[in-house]
């Protein structure tokens, strides 16, 4: 007897040109060289590598950020207070540096600060099971508010052996470029070749199932949230050192470049999908774009507009790349 049960035949596999092309990182790469055509004819000294570099400098603590930041986000959560985090914890280190404590003493009560504030974060996202997104409006406020309290409408000055850290080289590269760059390189590897990374994902695409597996939701939730408030610690006390004192408006607005950087690499606002290395490339774009509208000598207005744009450009693209991968 023959079985005429009609079988499904499987969808051919994509040739692997069609795979990388179809990504999120290649597009941002695209986006660069195109961005780079572009200023090289605004200014010529867009050729010279050492002054993209130099440009980069001003946005490195908020990519570095951002690098951490892809990882909540892939996990399936969001946090809208890194910069403020980074404006508090710089209050708290030039404070207690300026009432007389000592310089290591003041950087750990700067990281501690912005651990405490990871660990608020975390208590009311995964421990209360509060909205993310509507937690960290509020901690952004919250913490913005206590740098004001803290440091009032005055720069409290840091001390001289503190300043410089962007003037620093290492083999001709600018500090903050090297740190973001290793940064990359070990949060990049952490994520796409560790067991933990593989666990991120997995809870970012289905968090019953990754739950049903044995994977440990919530500490690893709770874990990249406190990661997330040491590290904008360190990038607020780095931001510190590049401007030589400290206000409570630092880096304001900042965290729509955090998220502006995340979303043009190709993460998935839903979690779940991303990569460090589009995050990377979407930190060198910023840099390009924001250089040349400067250079340009386009009004601060103009270029928060141009910012937004392509953040809803980036989330529109995202959505249609991924959706066309499922086919």
């Amino acid at each position: 007897m023959t079985d005429t049960t009609p079988t499904r035949e499987m969808a051919p596999a994509r040739p692997t040109w069609h795979v990388v092309l179809v990504r999120p990182e290649t597009m941002t790469l695209l986006l660069i060289i195109i961005g780079l055509v572009g200023a090289s004819i605004l200014s010529p000294f867009f050729l010279d590598a050492s002054y993209i570099m130099r440009s980069f400098t001003l946005t490195a603590e908020m990519s570095i950020v951002a690098l951490v930041l892809t990882m909540v986000i892939i996990s399936g959560e969001i946090d809208l207070s890194p910069a403020a985090n980074m404006a508090l914890s710089a209050c708290v280190f030039a404070w207690v540096q300026d009432a007389g404590v000592a310089l290591p003493l003041a950087v750990i009560v700067g990281l501690l600060a912005g651990l405490a504030m990871g660990a608020l974060n975390a208590f009311m996202s995964i421990r209360m099971q509060l909205p993310s997104i509507i937690v960290t409006i509020g901690t952004l406020i919250f913490f913005r508010g206590l740098a004001q309290i803290i440091a009032g409408d005055r720069s409290i000055r840091v001390p001289e052996s503190f300043v410089g850290i962007n003037a620093v080289m290492v083999f001709g590269v600018p500090l903050p470029v090297v740190i973001f760059v290793l940064c990359a390189i070990v949060l990049g590897l952490v994520l796409g070749t560790t067991v933990i990374g593989r666990q991120i994902y997995q809870i970012g695409t289905n968090q019953q199932a990754a739950l049903h597996a044995g994977i440990n939701a919530k500490r690893i939730k709770v874990g990249l949230f406190l990661l997330l408030g040491v590290v904008s610690a360190a990038a607020g006390m780095m931001a510190a050192s590049r401007l030589g004192s400290v206000r409570y408006d630092l880096v304001l607005g900042g965290e729509l470049q955090m998220v502006l950087m995340a979303m043009l690499g190709g993460t998935y606002i839903f979690g779940g999908r991303g990569t460090i290395l589009g995050t990377f490339l979407a930190a060198w774009l910023l840099v390009i774009v924001s250089t040349g509208m400067t250079v340009a000598n386009l009004l601060p207005a103009i270029q928060l507009t141009v910012l937004g744009i392509l953040l809803i450009v980036a989330i529109i693209a995202t959505n249609f790349i991924y959706a066309r991968t499922q086919r």
